[in-house]
């Protein structure tokens, strides 16, 4: 009940994908698609890097629900808005040098770049409506309400294509349409979304308090939580990064021929992530109430729905792998070097699905430092077979980046057996 509001929101992400490059792709001149894609992906990352707030609300959220603390419930909401607020207007002051740096760091064209500045200019206006809605998401998953995710993201996708397609094919805009498009459907997403928060607080008991809002002691908790979630972004970031610009190295059918398999990642990833986010609900409210039988409950549902979900995919991947492929692609050299890779798509759900699982096991237990350590020693895996394995060619790249996977998973599946045996049990002391 929990995971297919989040799955189906997921779905609404490519779809809005979709629609911005049929809108810019059918102008007339190619340069304003790149320009779009070099800053859509320059906020992808950007972005993603803040995520943080909404799983360090998540899972500090469900534990307060947990301890039936609506006080806490409240007040979590307020700290997160204001350091939502505070960040977006830091993204805002400083946009001129964050955006050059990450053009530069993109490395496109003169005129692609140039585009890329002006669209990035316009969208980064959002950046305190997309910091505040991903603290609002987080808090209403906290309290196991995932259908407000999938209720604030089809408005904000609905409203961003609607206004694509006034601003671009009825009033003529190009790239700059798209990005206003996409800076008023996030204010309206946030505007809906304090709407939604203003009728759950009327349910709640207790008050905003100043102590807790304006004392910056009083932060420690969030800061915490936050700050290992944003180092282990990065680490991940990095591995995503390096893995493309390694394939990049490798000429471009190699590069294009990558692309089209991550979509087999984020493809399988909907599904998974919508079982992982219940999981940080259910175990976090199960940490609260110190109620180690109700965990073992969620972790292991989540575990079967995760495990059956990644065993389909992987079974979609070996028997129709290559009509996927040919769905992403018409080009024939990039089928035909996409396909030679398949096989590393066919292991990659079932042995990833435990670091999709563990992550939400685990921000709902907000125990961030296991999931930033397990980045690491992940990429200290990772790295190493690279180097050792170059004369493999792409293969080895994704030998590396399975290898990465698989750390990942098994260093948390060692923590989560230890905090079992330690923490996360009847007997373990009240903290």
């Amino acid at each position: 009940m929990l995971a297919w509001p989040i799955i189906l929101s997921n779905i609404t992400v490519p779809l809005l994908g979709l629609v911005d490059t049929a809108v810019v792709g059918h102008l007339p001149d190619s340069r304003y698609l790149a320009g779009v894609t070099l800053g859509a992906t320059l906020f992808s990352f950007l972005y993603w890097g803040f995520g943080f707030l909404r799983m360090g609300t998540t899972g500090l959220t469900s534990q307060a629900l947990g301890r039936e603390s609506d006080s806490e419930v409240r007040n979590l909401l307020g700290q997160s808005l204001l350091l939502a607020a505070a960040i977006g207007t830091l993204l805002i002051l400083f946009s001129r040098p964050l955006i050059s740096l990450g053009l530069w760091l993109l490395n496109g064209s003169e005129v692609a770049t140039e585009l890329a500045a002006e669209y990035a200019q316009i969208r980064i206006l959002s950046a305190p409506a997309v910091l505040a809605n991903y603290a609002i998401l987080g808090w209403f998953l906290g309290q196991q309400n995932s259908r407000v995710t999938l209720l604030i993201l089809v408005l904000t996708n609905s409203v961003n294509i609607a206004l694509d397609l006034l601003f671009v094919v009825g009033l003529g805009m190009t790239s700059d349409g798209v990005a206003w498009a996409t800076v008023i459907a996030d204010y309206t997403a946030l505007t809906f979304g304090l709407w939604l928060v203003s009728r759950q607080l009327k349910l709640l008991e207790g008050r905003f308090l100043r102590e807790r809002l304006l004392t910056l002691a009083a932060y420690a908790e969030l800061f915490h939580v936050n700050a290992n979630l944003f180092v282990r972004t990065l680490g991940l970031l990095f591995a995503m990064a390096f893995f493309t610009s390694r394939g990049a190295v490798q000429g471009d059918t190699v590069l294009a021929a990558n692309a089209v398999l991550l979509q087999f990642i984020m493809l399988t990833s909907y599904a998974l992530d919508g079982f992982a986010h219940a999981a940080e609900a259910i175990v976090g409210r199960s940490v609260g109430r110190r109620r180690w039988d109700e965990f073992a409950t969620a972790v292991r549902t989540a575990a079967w729905f995760s495990l059956a979900t990644a065993g389909i995919a992987s079974l979609a991947f070996a028997l129709g792998g290559h009509y996927l492929i040919a769905l992403l692609t018409g080009l024939p050299e990039v089928r035909a070097t996409a396909g030679s890779y398949l096989p590393w798509m066919v292991a990659m759900p079932l042995i990833a699905v435990w670091s999709y699982l563990l992550d939400g096991v685990f921000i709902g237990a907000t125990a961030i430092r296991e999931m930033r350590n397990s980045i690491f020693i992940g990429l200290a895996a990772y790295l190493p077979i690279w180097w050792a394995t170059q004369s493999l060619g792409n293969h080895g790249l994704w030998l590396a980046f399975l290898t990465f996977s698989l750390v990942r998973s098994a260093v948390l599946a060692g923590y989560y057996l230890h905090h079992r045996r330690t923490r996360w049990h009847p007997a373990a002391p009240c903290l």
